[in-house]
């Protein structure tokens, strides 16, 4: 089964209202309904399952810059971890909205590769704007799946 530009879009569009649901969680429920709900997050969208997933969260430096285990990816996005202790929860910062805008992507049959901007909006309405790549990989069941995630702030000259 090839991937689409369409499936691209739904990938992006589902991760999107899946940060904004963190925040929601952790704003309405705490930081265990966050966690509950990033886990299900990390389950339905990234390929830990398969393998190490290659994760470059954006605020993330030092030995823990990268996060190719599903407990690294889980402390990026709701913090609350000693074994990451920068770790202050990507996810759970009041995010309201993600649009996403393409640079370019790349297809070849169940592999992609996206690459562009994400903005995201906060509930004060600040809006953060980071460069974004990520690789997917549809799984046996047809799933697509996150296995590459980079995200950075854009460099400011």
């Amino acid at each position: 089964m090839s991937i689409t530009e369409t499936d691209l879009e739904q990938a992006r569009v589902a991760w999107g209202n899946a940060l904004v649901a963190i925040s929601k969680a952790y704003e309405a429920d705490g930081i265990d309904a966050a966690r509950t709900t990033a886990s299900d997050v990390l389950d339905a969208a990234y390929g830990y399952t398969m393998g190490p997933v290659l994760f470059k969260p954006t605020l993330a430096s030092g030995a823990q810059t990268f996060r190719p285990t599903r407990e690294g990816a889980l402390s990026y996005f709701v913090g609350h971890n000693k074994m990451f202790p920068l770790d202050s929860g990507f996810g759970i910062k009041g995010w309201r909205s993600c649009i996403s805008e393409t640079s370019a992507s790349f297809i070849d049959g169940d592999v992609a590769m996206w690459m562009g901007w994400i903005s995201l909006t906060d509930k004060e309405g600040q809006i953060t704007k980071v460069d974004k790549s990520w690789g997917y990989k549809k799984d046996s069941d047809g799933t697509l799946r996150i296995v590459l995630h980079h995200s950075s702030l854009p460099y400011q000259p």
